[in-house]
């Protein structure tokens, strides 16, 4: 199944994202996958590692949920440290494990650099890889990032809209935002790619806190904001990991339901290979007659 079928009447797209685990990580991350699984999504993917890294783990880890799961999903491709005839294998080989789907990014600069150069021979912009699978590999599904406070390297809102419209017309079928947590964010962002004349789903993304310390790391490197309220108390949680877990599965619920409520198309859940904190919070909402495919 290609992304844009898992939204529409009657459909709520929910998803997953799971990261390559280390070799001993993977039969628990199985567990994982076992578990949310049970929440019936639309479908799963998995991240790339830097500069490629992992991308052979990245493939063998979709093509098992998609043979053990009989889920559809999409692999993370990026720019980073490839040519295009290097693009060309990877998309060629994803094909042969019946991957369908692909999230199509530029990718953050490798460790070290401080800005994005694309090697020789290779693309600059998330919306030339888009373009590159949409001719020559058609039958992919595409999905790519959006952006509710605006990527950090943009230098305004709208320079930031204009490259999310150049992703669209390039041939990208939805649009997965990056974590926030104020849900007016993501409605003005939301509005304002209607009004750019941007006419595909575009599915929150969602990350829940289950580690305070763990989410301000997170939130610096994407500039994400946690709102001050939801930070005091998490900071009155102190070290108590359980009282953590509880305080960001609560924000969480609520974050959610708000979503669902104001008629999104969907949720994406950054699970971090871990199932406990979106099984929680799948438990406590009400889709309100929407369904999962």
């Amino acid at each position: 199944m290609k992304l844009a079928a898992a939204y529409g009447p009657g459909r709520f797209g929910l998803s997953f994202e799971l990261f390559p685990p280390k070799p001993q990580g993977v039969a628990s991350l199985f567990q994982h996958v076992a578990r949310l699984v049970e929440f019936g999504p639309s479908f799963i993917t998995c991240t790339y590692g830097a500069g490629g890294s992992t991308q052979e783990l990245t493939l063998e880890i979709v093509a098992r949920v998609h043979r053990e799961f009989q889920l559809p999903v999409a692999t993370h491709l990026t720019c980073v440290g490839r040519t295009v005839p290097e693009l060309r294998d990877y998309l060629c080989t994803a094909q042969s494990l019946d991957v369908q789907n692909v999230v199509a990014l530029r990718g953050d600069p490798p460790r070290g650099d401080t800005a994005f150069r694309p090697v020789e021979g290779g693309l600059r912009y998330a919306n030339e890889l888009v373009a590159l699978i949409r001719s020559e590999f058609p039958d992919f599904g595409i999905a790519v990032a959006g952006y509710p406070e605006t990527h950090q390297e943009a230098p305004s809102p709208d320079v930031d809209l204009a490259n999310l419209k150049r992703k669209v017309d390039a041939g990208a079928d939805v649009i997965i935002t990056q974590l926030f947590y104020n849900n007016d964010d993501f409605f003005r962002f939301r509005d304002r790619c209607h009004a750019l004349g941007i006419r595909r789903p575009i599915v929150p993304g969602l990350l829940p806190v289950t580690n305070f310390a763990q989410i301000k790391r997170i939130t610096s490197l994407c500039g994400a904001q946690l709102p001050a309220p939801f930070v005091r108390r998490l900071e009155e949680a102190g070290d108590d990991s359980d009282a953590q877990f509880t305080t960001g599965v609560d924000f969480a619920t609520r974050q959610t339901q708000g979503l669902i409520d104001a008629g999104v198309p969907g949720i994406h859940f950054y699970v971090l290979n871990r199932s406990e904190a979106a099984a929680d919070v799948l438990q406590n909402v009400s889709l309100h007659g929407h369904e999962t495919e």
